[in-house]
């Protein structure tokens, strides 16, 4: 009987085998390895980011001649070399006092309950929502002089006389903080949540105080999040236009003002292009120096 049985199943396995490959039908999908999976991204990317920087670096060396004379304009001339030096300032300066205010309030929503912290969560993103040239309008309407704070100071007795609020480095850092808050603490949320709370608690045990404890602990610790959150707000900052031009005054304009001015009022598209060339090659040194020493202290942590 047993002999039987295999004869039939020798039997049938061929039978299987060849209907299975007279049967026409088609192969399953498989997206193709190597760099063929990649060509669509890579088309996309060469389309709306390498043509347009290919296209503004000719620009700025081919009008209104070729050469590099818009280079030479722009780093020799004092009137663009002082918007050069305030661009970097006022960037500094916000992302400066964002990491200052923000992390307070990322460390708040890391320890804090789930729920509460979900609400609070909510509020931080549903400010990211709201129409940028509104929240600037609505801050120019609070910090001029006969505004809300200005008003209130003086109503306490803690003033005599308006602060100027507006149209200065002031105005430009109170509003570009504010809107670069979320940026800041969306990492460093993630960042101080994947902290362990036993190695504060050690801290504490051990006789560290609190501000040693966040010395020596917390900050290493949270350096990642602060470094990426970090340059976010600077390049960021680097190429704010709305926020500058509304409350800021003549005096501090920066570098994206500079451009928009070049291209829509003066139409020099050569001296607009060099300057927006060397925003972006800043930008992106500034990025190659975070991935690098950022990337250096994981390895080196890991290990």
């Amino acid at each position: 009987m047993a002999d039987v049985n295999l004869t039939l199943r020798e039997s049938k396995a061929p039978a299987g085998q060849a209907g299975t490959a007279a049967m026409p039908g088609k192969a399953p999908f498989r997206f193709p390895a190597g760099l063929g999976g990649a060509l669509p991204a890579l088309v996309l990317v060469t389309l709306f980011f390498v043509v347009p920087v290919v296209a503004l670096l000719l620009r700025s060396v081919t009008e209104p001649e070729p050469g590099l004379q818009n280079y030479a304009t722009l780093f020799g001339d004092g009137t663009y070399a002082r918007i050069f030096l305030n661009t970097f300032l006022v960037a500094s300066v916000v992302t400066a006092v964002t990491i200052v205010v923000a992390f307070p309030v990322a460390w708040m929503l890391a320890i804090m309950p789930p729920a509460l912290g979900s609400i609070v969560f909510g509020v931080i993103i549903l400010s990211m929502w709201t129409n940028l040239l509104t929240r600037t309008y609505a801050w120019m309407v609070l910090l001029q002089r006969t505004g809300v704070i200005n008003r209130t100071l003086i109503s306490l007795g803690i003033i005599d006389e308006p602060l100027p609020l507006i149209n200065n480095l002031t105005g430009v850092t109170i509003g570009m903080v504010y809107i670069m808050l979320p940026f800041m603490i969306l990492p460093l949320v993630g960042t101080l949540r994947a902290i362990d709370p036993m190695t504060l608690r050690a801290a504490a045990l051990c006789g560290a105080s609190p501000f040693a404890a966040f010395r020596r602990i917390l900050l290493p610790l949270s350096l990642p999040g602060v470094a990426a959150g970090g340059l976010m707000v600077f390049v960021m900052s680097l190429g704010y236009f709305v926020t500058p031009a509304l409350l800021g005054g003549t005096s501090n304009m920066m570098l994206a003002e500079m451009i928009a001015q070049m291209i829509q009022s003066l139409l020099n598209w050569g001296l607009g292009s060099a300057a927006a060339f060397v925003l972006l090659a800043v930008t992106m040194a500034l990025y190659a120096l975070q991935l690098r020493l950022v990337g250096a202290r994981r390895v080196g942590g890991g290990a």
